[in-house]
C-alpha cells in the first residue's frame, strides 16, 4: 500500500475510533438520567441533523479552500464538543422539561460535533482527488476495513473504560486523546491535495444552503449514474438510520447485555466489517464489477435484517448478523467508488458532500421515530426496515438495463 493513502488511513481510523467508542455507553448514558429510549434516539437525531447541513458545505468548501484547512476545522469542533460532553457529565441532575439538565448539554456537544462533521466527506474527497481509476474500485473498500478496525476497537475501549472505576469520565477523556491524535495527524502529516489551480472558483454559499438537498443536487448537474446512486444512497440511508438507532435496544433486550457485553459484541461485529470490507468487497468487485457487487449488497442486506429477527440464539444470531454485516460492506465502499468514478474532478467534495448529507438528513430524520417505533412494536419493526433494501435492490436492477443501453458506466468491470 501507498505511503500517500496513510494519513486518510489514520484520520478515518482515530475518527471512527472516536465515534465508536460512544456505541455501547450512550444507551446507558441515556438510562442512567431516567430518560425513555427516544431520548437516544433524538442524541443520535441532533448530531445528523446539523451534520446533514454542514457537510455538503464543507465539501462543497474544500473544493475552493483545499481539503487541509477544512479537515482542520472540522476535527477542532469534534475535540471541542467531547470537552462540552465531558462538562455535561459533571452538572447536576436537574429537571428541564422532563429531561435532566447534563442530557440537554450533551445534546448540544452532539449538534457540536455535527455542524462541523465534514470528515468523511473531505476524506473521500481528498482520496478521489490522489487516486487513479485502478484505485478508486478498490481504495474505499480498503477506507471499509479501516472503518472495520476502528468498530472492533471503539466500542470495546468504550466498554472497558465504561466498566472502570471512571465510569462514562473515562470513556469521553479516552475520546478526547484519540480527538487530539486525529487534530495532530492532519496538521503533521496530511498534504494538501488540491492544488490552488484544480480548485472551483469562488462561488458565495450560505450554510443554511446545505438544506435544501434537492437544490443542491440539480446545482452540481450530476450524470445519470450518479443520480441514480443519490436515490439508491437515500434509500439505503433511511435503512441504515432505522437500523443503527435500534440495534443496541434490540441486541440488549433480545440478550439482556450490559456495557461490557455489548462492547464485546460491537468488536465481533467491527471485526466481521473489517474483514469484509478491506478483503472481500474487494474480491466482489474484481469477480462482478461495482454496480453488480451494489446490487448483491442491497439483497445480503434484506436477507440479514429479516432474519435477525428469527433466533435468540446467540450463534445463530451471530452467523446471521455476518450476512446482514457482509451486504452492509458491500454497499458502502461501493457507494463511494462509484461516486468518486463518475463525478467530476473539481466536484469531487461537493458530490462527496451531498453524498454525506443524504446519509445525514435521514440519520437526522428517523432515528427518533425508529426508536419510537421499536418501543411500540419491538423487534417486528425489523421486518419494515428490511423492505427498504429490498425497494434499492429492485430500483438497481430495473434501472440497470436503461444505464447499460447508454453506456454511461466508466468502470473496468462494467455491470452490462
Amino acid at each position: 500500500m501507498q505511503k500517500k493513502f496513510l494519513p486518510a488511513f489514520l484520520l478515518t481510523f482515530v475518527n471512527v475510533l472516536g465515534f465508536s467508542i460512544l456505541m455501547p455507553v450512550l444507551p446507558f448514558v441515556v438510562e442512567s438520567y431516567g430518560a425513555p429510549q427516544w431520548v437516544y434516539g433524538l442524541l443520535l437525531t441532533f448530531y445528523s441533523a446539523f451534520q446533514f447541513i454542514g457537510a455538503p458545505y464543507l465539501g462543497a468548501l474544500s473544493d475552493r479552500k483545499g481539503r487541509k484547512p477544512i479537515l482542520l476545522i472540522s476535527q477542532a469542533g469534534t475535540l471541542l464538543s467531547w470537552f462540552v460532553f465531558l462538562g455535561a457529565i459533571y452538572l447536576p441532575d436537574l429537571q428541564v422539561l422532563g429531561i435532566a439538565l447534563p442530557l440537554f448539554i450533551i445534546g448540544v456537544s452532539r449538534i457540536l460535533d455535527g455542524v462541523t462533521g465534514g470528515n468523511s466527506s473531505v476524506t473521500n474527497a481528498y482520496l478521489a482527488d490522489i487516486t487513479t481509476r485502478e484505485e478508486k474500485s478498490y481504495i474505499f473498500g480498503y477506507m471499509g476495513g479501516i472503518v472495520g478496525v476502528g468498530l472492533i476497537i471503539g466500542p470495546a475501549i468504550g466498554g472497558f473504560t465504561a466498566s472502570s472505576s471512571l465510569g462514562y469520565k473515562g470513556t469521553l477523556i479516552a475520546s478526547i486523546l484519540i480527538s487530539t491524535i486525529a487534530l495532530a495527524t492532519i496538521f503533521m502529516w496530511l498534504k494538501e491535495s488540491l492544488p490552488k489551480e484544480k480548485r472551483a472558483k469562488r462561488k458565495h454559499q450560505s450554510i443554511l444552503q446545505s438544506i435544501f438537498i434537492l437544490k443542491r443536487i440539480r446545482e452540481s448537474k450530476p450524470s445519470k449514474i450518479v443520480k441514480l446512486l443519490f436515490t439508491l444512497k437515500f434509500i439505503y440511508s433511511i435503512m441504515s438510520a432505522c437500523y443503527i438507532s435500534t440495534i443496541a435496544l434490540f441486541i440488549i433486550d433480545v440478550f439482556q447485555f450490559d456495557e461490557l457485553q455489548l462492547g464485546y459484541f460491537m468488536f465481533v461485529v467491527g471485526l466481521f466489517l473489517a474483514i469484509n470490507q478491506a478483503f472481500l468487497s474487494k474480491m466482489f468487485i474484481k469477480r462482478f464489477g461495482e454496480f453488480n457487487t451494489l446490487i448483491i449488497g442491497f439483497g445480503l442486506t434484506t436477507i440479514g435484517l429479516f432474519g435477525i429477527t428469527l433466533t435468540q440464539n446467540i450463534y445463530v444470531y451471530c452467523a446471521i448478523y455476518y450476512v446482514l454485516n457482509l451486504g452492509v460492506s458491500l454497499c458502502f465502499p461501493t457507494f463511494n467508488s462509484l461516486l468518486a468514478i463518475h463525478s467530476e474532478q473539481e466536484k469531487q467534495g461537493e458530490v462527496m458532500g451531498i453524498n454525506e448529507s443524504l446519509y445525514s438528513m435521514c440519520m437526522a430524520a428517523f432515528p427518533i421515530l425508529a426508536a419510537y417505533l421499536y418501543t411500540l412494536i419491538g423487534f417486528k419493526l425489523y421486518y419494515i426496515i428490511s423492505l427498504l433494501p429490498l425497494v434499492g435492490l429492485v430500483v438497481a436492477i430495473l434501472s440497470l438495463k436503461k444505464l447499460c443501453k447508454k453506456e454511461v458506466f466508466k468502470t473496468a468491470t462494467t455491470p452490462c
